[in-house]
């Protein structure tokens, strides 16, 4: 808790309450925590600024819908229709019910399963976008996420499409057991089509991307790209730690030290992520990129007249 919880925001809640309009309502998530940095920044700055700390640089974790209105051409994409699956194949139950820990996590998100497909185009490419979001029970890797990432594999080879992966995931779902295991097989196959169809998979891998996700088609990708401070590797590095006995190095399993020791490609910044994708899928799909439009070059004096200002 805050000052700015505490005190700010019942204050103008009360304020508000008196002038409201039937029908309106304050909303409750003005301000977000960095879990950086802890600063605390306003909704549309940090909307504004792709959910990127203003103040440290720290990114934090996004959804499809982000992820295709970041990467899309505008109103260019169409979101494949979520497969069906055995619900609660097991029946399991710790806690809580796997079927209760399921509803909660569809009405929290407003999705059925960690993971979406779409397809459209990127600077006119046509492509194929795929997200799996650690919001949905940490983007854990179930039957509904592999059947979903074999699907969007078919389809980009139908279409001859290049697939993009944006990944973030905590590993394979305990609730399906083996059933969730055998979706590493069968992701790894769904790559190997793609790539005998000569189609570039190419792998955004964002915090966190652990377990088996990591383990399988996480780390198959033709080029290996990784958001800034994104943590990535297999087992967590506490439990590394207590089992070789030894302190590990500053910034394990961090994306900068995988790029260091020729783990991934590249680390890119939000900002700077649609450019680049742009600019590698176009390159492995061999097409020209469209030419950047120019600005018209300012006039000479400032004032928009064309002329230049003479001295008194």
């Amino acid at each position: 808790m805050n000052w700015i919880t505490n005190l700010v925001r019942p204050k103008i809640k009360g304020l508000m309450a008196g002038k409201s309009v039937p029908g309106s309502s304050t909303p409750e998530n003005l301000w977000r925590k960095c879990p950086s940095c802890a600063e605390m920044i306003f909704h549309r700055d940090l909307i504004a600024n792709q959910y990127v700390c203003t103040k440290c640089g720290h990114h934090m974790r996004i959804g499809p819908a982000e992820r295709f209105a970041y990467t899309f051409d505008a109103h260019s994409f169409t979101e494949l229709p979520p497969v069906t699956v055995k619900a609660d194949p097991l029946a399991f139950k710790a806690d809580k019910k796997y079927a209760d820990e399921m509803k909660a996590a569809k009405a929290k998100t407003g999705r059925s399963e960690a993971f979406s497909a779409a397809k459209g185009t990127i600077d006119g490419l046509p492509v194929m976008v795929a997200v799996q979001a650690f919001d949905f029970l940490g983007g854990s890797l179930g039957m509904a996420v592999g059947e979903g990432f074999v699907a969007a594999a078919e389809a980009a080879v139908a279409d001859k499409r290049p697939f993009l992966l944006f990944v973030a995931s905590g590993g394979a779902r305990m609730q399906e057991s083996m059933l969730s295991l055998m979706q590493m097989p069968r992701t790894t196959i769904a790559v190997q089509l793609l790539k005998e169809a000569g189609l570039p998979y190419v792998i955004v891998l964002t915090d966190p991307t652990f377990g088996g996700v990591s383990a399988s088609y996480a780390m198959l990708g033709d080029i290996q790209i990784a958001e800034p401070g994104a943590q990535i590797g297999f087992a967590g590095a506490r439990v590394i730690a207590q089992t070789i006995r030894e302190k590990l190095p500053e910034g394990f399993q961090r994306a900068e030290y995988l790029l260091k020791h020729g783990m991934l490609d590249m680390v890119v910044h939000r900002h700077e992520m649609r450019e680049t994708l742009s600019r590698v899928l176009h390159l492995l799909m061999k097409q020209p990129r469209p030419k950047a439009k120019k600005l018209p070059p300012p006039p000479a004096n400032g004032n928009g007249n064309g002329h230049a200002k003479t001295a008194p």
